[in-house]
Formats: C-alpha cells, sequence, structure tokens
C-alpha cells in the first residue's frame, strides 16, 4: 500500500473514531432530527444591513476550516451559497474543543449573530454550536476538486459538494420544463399519464429494452414514445393532451443521446403539422424569454436567434442546396441507389431512404438557426399522413438548432388500412433482422377505425433543449444521473471506505 493510501487511511480512522468518542460521551449527532428556522446563508449576504447585529440560524456542510488557539473559522456551505463561521473560545467556552474536532465535510447548524470582519467579510459569530451530521469520507482536495467527468457523473453528490457552480445548470433544468408545462397548461393543453411497461414497443423507430412480468409470464418493453397511448386519448374524446417523462431506448451513447432521457409529445385534434410549428417556436422563444431574459443564446460561437418565425425547408430542397442533387429529378430507386454510390452515402431499401441518408450525411450539421425541415419521405415515417400532392411524402418536419435534432412533428395518419400497411411493412424490416423496426399495435389500428380526427402531434427531446439554453455540450451534464457502465468497487470510489481501512 502507497503512502498516500495510508495516510488517507489514517485520516478516514480518526474520523470513525471521533463519531465512536461521539456516541460514547452521549452525542450520537445521527439522533438529531431537525434544525429548524434555518436562513440560507445567501439570503444573509445578501442582505447584510437587514441581519446586521442580529442573530440567525444557519446549517450547512463544512467546506473549509483555519485558525489556532482560542479562535477558529469555518466556511458553511448551504443551497445557496457559503458564509464564513467565525467561533471563539471567551463566547462559546467549552464547546470550543468540540468545534475544534468538528472536520471538513461535516454538516453542523450554527446559531450566532451577523456581523461583518475587518476585512469586510460578512461572517456569523457562533453562540451555539451542533454537529448535525458526522462525514466519514473525505472531500476531494480543495484547489484540485473534482474534474475527471466519469468520477463526477457517478459521484454526482460529491459533485454538487465541490463544484457548487452544477447546480445552476439543474436550477435551470427545473425553470425550463416548469415554463414548458405553464406554456401548454396556458393553451389548454391537459397534462397525462402514460404507461411505461408496455406490450408492443410502439410510436418510434428504436430499439427497446426488454423485461419479463412474473405473474403475466409476458415480456414487456419499456416505452420508446408513448405517441400511440395518447393518440388513443384523441380517439376517445379528448382534444389537447400532453405527457412529459422519461423515454427508455437501447441505442449508442454519445454527446446527446441518453438511453434514458426525457421527451415532451403533444396531440392536438383538428389541426395540424402546420400548428405544431406555430407550437414549437413559440414555445421555445417564450421559455428563453421567461427562463434566459432574451432571445439570442451563444452556443459553440454561433449566435443563435430563438425568436419566432423559423426557417422552413423540405428535405428534398436542402440536400439540393448543400450537394446539388435534386431527389426530384430522381424518382427511381435505381437511380437514387447510383448517386448513393458515386457520393459514399450508404445503401438503403428504398429511395426514401436513401434520401434521409443524404440529408443526415449533408444536411443536418449546416443547419445551425433553427429551421423546421419539412416534407419527409414516407419510407421513414410511418405514422405521418401522406401529402395530397406527392404520395411519396408526408406531412412531417422535424426542427433542428446547432445542427441537432429537437424536435419531430406530423399531421398524424388517421387512415386505417394505410396504418395497417405501414405497420406491416415495419414487420417486415424487423423479420429481416432490423431490431429497431416497428411492431405491429392492432389495437391502435382498431383505435384507427373507431375513428382519429385530424390532429397534428409534437415530439420535442427536453434533454437536448435543456443544453441549448443552458449552453452544456453533452447530455450528461443536463442529467443529475446519466447512465453509468458499473466498475469494480475498489475503483467506483475516489476515497476508501469502511471496508479498505485494513
Amino acid at each position: 500500500m502507497t503512502d498516500n493510501n495510508k495516510d488517507l487511511n489514517e485520516m478516514l480512522k480518526i474520523k470513525r473514531e471521533k463519531l465512536a468518542e461521539l456516541k460514547q460521551e452521549g452525542r450520537d449527532p445521527h439522533e438529531i432530527v431537525n434544525f429548524k428556522d434555518r436562513t440560507p446563508a445567501g439570503k444573509i449576504k445578501d442582505n447584510f444591513e437587514e441581519y446586521d447585529g442580529k442573530s440567525a440560524r444557519i446549517a450547512g456542510r463544512i467546506i473549509a476550516k483555519r485558525g489556532h488557539g482560542n479562535m477558529s473559522f469555518m466556511d458553511i456551505q448551504d443551497e445557496s451559497g457559503k458564509i464564513q463561521i467565525v467561533n471563539r473560545k471567551n463566547v462559546i467556552g467549552d464547546e470550543f474543543k468540540q468545534v475544534k474536532k468538528y472536520d471538513i465535510g461535516d454538516i453542523v447548524g450554527i446559531e450566532g449573530n451577523v456581523f461583518k470582519t475587518n476585512q469586510g467579510e460578512i461572517s456569523i459569530e457562533t453562540q451555539t454550536p451542533q454537529l448535525l451530521t458526522k462525514s466519514l469520507q473525505m472531500l476531494p482536495e480543495k484547489w484540485h476538486g473534482l474534474k475527471d467527468p466519469d468520477l463526477r457523473y457517478r459521484q454526482r453528490y460529491l459533485d454538487l459538494i465541490v463544484n457548487p457552480e452544477v447546480k445552476e445548470v439543474f436550477y435551470l433544468r427545473s425553470q425550463i420544463i416548469s415554463e414548458i408545462r405553464k406554456f401548454l397548461d396556458g393553451r389548454g393543453f391537459m397534462e397525462v399519464e402514460t404507461p411505461i411497461l408496455n406490450t408492443i414497443a410502439g410510436g418510434a423507430t428504436a430499439r427497446p429494452f426488454i423485461t419479463h412480468h412474473n405473474t403475466l409470464d409476458i415480456d414487456m418493453y419499456l416505452r420508446i414514445a408513448n405517441e400511440l397511448y395518447l393518440k388513443r386519448l384523441i380517439v376517445g374524446g379528448f382534444d389537447k393532451v400532453y405527457e412529459m417523462g422519461r423515454m427508455f431506448r437501447n441505442e449508442g451513447m454519445d454527446a446527446t443521446h441518453n438511453p434514458e432521457y426525457t421527451a415532451m409529445e403533444l396531440y392536438q385534434a383538428y389541426a395540424d403539422y402546420e400548428d405544431m410549428m406555430e407550437i414549437t417556436e413559440h414555445m421555445i422563444e417564450t421559455v428563453a424569454t421567461n427562463v434566459l431574459g432574451k432571445t439570442t443564446i451563444e452556443y459553440d460561437g454561433q449566435q443563435i436567434e430563438l425568436k419566432a418565425p423559423w426557417a422552413r425547408i423540405p428535405m428534398i430542397d436542402a440536400i439540393k442546396n448543400e450537394t446539388g442533387i435534386d431527389f426530384n429529378e430522381i424518382a427511381s430507386y435505381e437511380d437514387a441507389v447510383a448517386i448513393a454510390k458515386e457520393k459514399g452515402v450508404e445503401v438503403k431499401e428504398t429511395r426514401g431512404e436513401i434520401i434521409s441518408e443524404f440529408f443526415e450525411e449533408f444536411v443536418e450539421e449546416t443547419l445551425i438557426q433553427p429551421t423546421f425541415v419539412i416534407d419527409y419521405p414516407v419510407e421513414i415515417s410511418p405514422l405521418a399522413k401522406r401529402k395530397n400532392d406527392d404520395k411519396s411524402l408526408t406531412y412531417r418536419f422535424e426542427a433542428f438548432i446547432n445542427g441537432k435534432e429537437v424536435a419531430n412533428a406530423f399531421s398524424e395518419l388517421n387512415d386505417a388500412a394505410d396504418q395497417r400497411e405501414r405497420f406491416e411493412a415495419q414487420v417486415a424490416k424487423r423479420e429481416k433482422g432490423d431490431d429497431e423496426a416497428q411492431m405491429m399495435d392492432y389495437d391502435f389500428v382498431n383505435a384507427l377505425e373507431v375513428g382519429l380526427p385530424p390532429t397534428g402531434g409534437l415530439g420535442i427531446g427536453i434533454d437536448r433543449v435543456i443544453m441549448l439554453l443552458t449552453g452544456q455540450h453533452s447530455i450528461r451534464d443536463v442529467l443529475l444521473f446519466p447512465t453509468m457502465k458499473p466498475i469494480g468497487a475498489e475503483n467506483q470510489k475516489i476515497q476508501p471506505s469502511l471496508d479498505d481501512e485494513e
């Protein structure tokens, strides 16, 4: 064992010995059940004149301590920030011995008088100290902090303590989600809840997570989308519904993908995808205004204007603008294959899928300003209504900002026979080994036969919107607990635990 590990184990041993002594003395901090009437540190510092010379109660974690002799200092951090605590032996008497035993990481409650030091630092002079929780671990070293992203995500609790600025992202996340709900509620949408455990993985093209229900003895799927349930509610007579919650897709992980993520889907009867565009652009504009106080954000050095109206362009026109290739002139599958081979684009089974590949290869990353890409091929849009003037395309859009998709919407397919045929085509692809293709959902076809009115549907990737509005470049930085691959327990800890002392 290295000297550093020996020293660390010795420090951890001392912490445990201190706790044992406290218990023997009848001072077990874990028997304390509350510390009421607290004042946040930030409130005291922001309103010093109001608190100057008055008694206040504050509780938080010790993140620094210093001093010697009959006087010591501690920095206490609570949710609102940190404040200096001044401990004097001639003020707190015998309790000063106990305060000297406090360690960095301990959680304490302090009652004392607010004042400002000669150096101008707002502080609290301790009158009554109380140890509320004894920390048995070592916080990451102050100056180097916790920088390793992998460790930050695995032990988010330490990340939030040592890097308190991280909290701001999650405050903003909460506000953004709240504003989205306010926007939709204000437009008469009703929030609903649909099943997370499904017997059919439907509503999207994605690989599901599979689990097993023991009592029913059937395999079930964590939902990949809530679309088909929400449209059943429109069939049932609700005109405007939405749901925001976790979706689960057993797919790759990168800067914009996590296996579980937050999405919002809404459906409006007697509306179409044009209405969904209006909702999308005004929702994000309103949220940015209410949360950030502006509609212009800077991301990757680019100034992005979120104010409506956003640009609109058909997918085939966008491809032509970037490559000079016009798929309006390439009508046959054989010609589409030829041009794909010429340009080094993956050859797919249909012309529509090849068009989609060209878009992803040459166009997506160029869409920096908010843009609605419309008129998607029917082969990649199994739930969207065909266009009246071109049956090979659909009334569908995806919204892109900074080269990333943030929303997907349709004029919903309500032709039951057409829907059944598209499901069958998806099943055929699945039988050929495409485990992302959709399954047949006979009950949903039955619902369409009962009658779905003309309907607009919209799905928004909430995490990606939050990334944009908070300036983050990885989805893991906007998820409190992103999915991580387990590692050995001996490697998972930043420092040894009880079992590692020997």
